[in-house]
């Protein structure tokens, strides 16, 4: 998913890095309320598992790579806000220090796996949680669901950016189907990953899970209501 430098045209690249830069300005506004003493801790846990993660790269064509990307499990564990700085971070590191990125596409690259990563694989899982039975194991299995789906999504963006400024000479068609076929078995991989994490700090520390937060609420509530009756 690593986009390469020279790999979109300058205005698309442009382009891209204003809309990313928006974004992580949103996502430092968004943290403040999400951030606290038992959060700010497994931030840097999170930003250190997604490195290791994406260090290991599939590659797909055109200088391209595949790999797990990260965002919905950063997004269930620590909030959307936070996980998107989290993976911002990690992009810098990679891009400046191992060059696994381009610089010049470094907004490309926040652009898809920073902001469409986290918020689709995040919007996936809320969704999910509330079709699923309302007990803390439904957590784990919406996770999961919401990191396979935001894998291939994430792929399909980079397909429609390259529409627009793609510069090598590749059939968009044939950039669609490697893109998303690839990222459609990494996505399951991702998903399985995802669901054992999460399903496993759930089972051990639910309160350190945000996407968990709602449950607990609900259950402390019952609780309440039950004492009093």
């Amino acid at each position: 998913m690593h986009v390469p430098d020279g790999f979109l045209d300058a205005q698309t690249s442009v382009a891209t890095a204003v809309v990313a830069a928006g974004g992580v300005a949103a996502a430092l506004r968004g943290a403040r309320r999400d951030l606290d003493d038992r959060v700010a801790p497994m931030a840097g846990l999170v930003a250190v598992f997604v490195f290791a993660a994406q260090m290991v790269n599939f590659p797909v064509g055109a200088g391209t790579s595949g790999h797990l990307l990260g965002g919905a499990l950063a997004a269930v564990l620590v909030g959307p806000w936070l996980a998107t700085l989290s993976i911002t971070v990690v992009l810098l590191v990679q891009a400046f220090l191992f060059a696994d990125g381009g610089v010049t596409a470094l907004g490309t690259n926040v652009l898809l796996m920073g902001i469409v990563g986290v918020w689709v694989g995040y919007g996936v899982f809320r969704l999910g949680r509330r079709l699923l039975p309302q007990r803390l194991s439904s957590v784990g299995v919406a996770a999961g669901i919401g990191a396979f789906v935001s894998v291939p999504v994430a792929a399909a963006a980079f397909t429609g950016l390259f529409a627009v400024g793609g510069q090598a000479p590749i059939p968009v068609g044939s950039v669609l189907t490697a893109m998303v076929s690839v990222h459609v078995l990494i996505g399951i991989g991702e998903a399985l990953i995802t669901a054992l994490v999460i399903g496993s700090v759930v089972a051990v520390r639910p309160d350190l899970v945000h996407g968990a937060r709602p449950l607990l609420a609900a259950r402390e509530l019952e609780i309440r209501e039950g004492v009093r009756t």
